[in-house]
């Protein structure tokens, strides 16, 4: 045998695993994974629910953190006088999870009744609402509060990791090679829960009414507002991110948002060594993998032209829910700003509003 045959015997497997890894990401960048555009995968999504089985111990797992985070934290809720009449605002912060800061802004209703409230989450690399933001659902008698995510745009720290202020990127891969204890989204999962916790507490607050809402990062955080904390009782998610890594790895999705994926892969291990441990451990976090906790009521959007959160790992998450459920499809939509009736179809199915989706004479 030669040397080079012998190397080439030695190395193969790990060749043969690379070739068909840019094989399978050539045929989705051929077939461009666009769903409008391909009926193969317009039939697979209706039942399509992900590449790989929940861990056998994910329940277990999350069961154990949220008792660990159970008992009420301390916080502070400092009131905000901003003249305007009808509402009250508030700037809570308290303390998460591996010495992490959160702050959120609540906006509530003036009234001698508790109100219900709607939790927003913002989207990746951002920050939550600004107040004015806010008022919109005040007047359907909601109160509103927006978390900003430890560590990105607004002003949650994410404990000793960083410093006040954007800390993006690698927040995916942040702690996937310690461990799933390690996970940075472990941490914001945990501030959620934690979250929805301090405001179901408060006096002027109806914890039997408590949804969850956002878009991409955001809506991926509302799934898991509802599927960690049972108080949830109603989620909208637009065009959820934080799905189905496996496939993302396959489609080749090297958008704004997954990028980092792939930059660990590329300069950390190109030859995909440590695959396997790395997307065992991502899959504590994987939505898809927490959707059959959630007992509330779903309602989910979708572009189908969407190259950031492939409609494909947004409808894994949809498949495994099985709780009351709806979706809309939106096929000229990507990973964008959806004005048209969206809006109003968001606030009918949040505050029970009937604004109708046509032109008034």
């Amino acid at each position: 045998m030669t040397w080079f045959e012998e190397i080439f015997e030695e190395y193969y497997p790990s060749f043969l695993h690379c070739f068909s890894r840019y094989a399978t990401v050539m045929v989705a960048i051929t077939k461009k994974e666009h769903v409008m555009k391909n009926p193969a995968l317009l039939k697979e999504i209706k039942t399509y629910r992900g590449r790989d089985e929940v861990p056998e111990d994910f329940d277990a797992f999350w069961d154990g953190e949220v008792k660990k985070v159970s008992t009420l934290p301390a916080y502070q809720l400092e009131e905000r006088d901003f003249c305007i009449p009808q509402v009250k605002c508030y700037e809570l912060t308290f303390e998460g999870t591996n010495e992490g800061k959160v702050y959120a802004r609540v906006v509530l209703p003036k009234s001698e009744e508790k109100v219900p409230i709607i939790f927003h989450f913002h989207g990746y690399m951002g920050r939550g609402w600004d107040w004015a933001d806010m008022l919109a659902f005040t007047v359907a008698g909601y109160g509103v509060v927006s978390m900003d995510v430890r560590g990105q745009s607004g002003y949650s720290q994410d404990g000793l990791r960083s410093p006040l202020g954007n800390t993006v990127k690698g927040h995916i891969i942040r702690g996937a090679v310690e461990g799933r204890e390690h996970l940075f989204y472990k941490d914001v999962y945990l501030d959620i829960y934690q979250l929805v916790e301090i405001v179901a507490s408060l006096p002027q607050v109806d914890e039997k009414r408590l949804s969850s809402y956002g878009a991409s990062q955001g809506g991926a955080l509302a799934l898991v507002a509802a599927a960690l904390n049972p108080r949830i009782q109603k989620t909208v998610a637009i065009y959820p991110f934080l799905s189905d890594f496996r496939r993302v790895l396959e489609i080749g999705n090297t958008s704004e948002a997954y990028d980092e994926l792939f930059r660990y892969f590329k300069f950390h291990d190109p030859f995909h060594e440590t695959e396997e441990e790395i997307m065992a451990t991502l899959a504590y976090i994987d939505v898809k993998n927490l959707a059959h906790r959630i007992k509330g009521e779903v309602k989910m959007i979708t572009g189908l032209d969407d190259d950031v959160c492939y409609p494909i790992t947004q409808f894994a998450i949809y498949n495994r829910l099985t709780c009351d459920k709806t979706y809309r499809i939106m096929p000229e939509y990507a990973h964008e700003a959806m004005n048209v009736f969206v809006n109003d179809q968001v606030y009918n199915w949040l505050c029970g509003s009937e604004i109708p989706f046509k032109y008034v004479k």
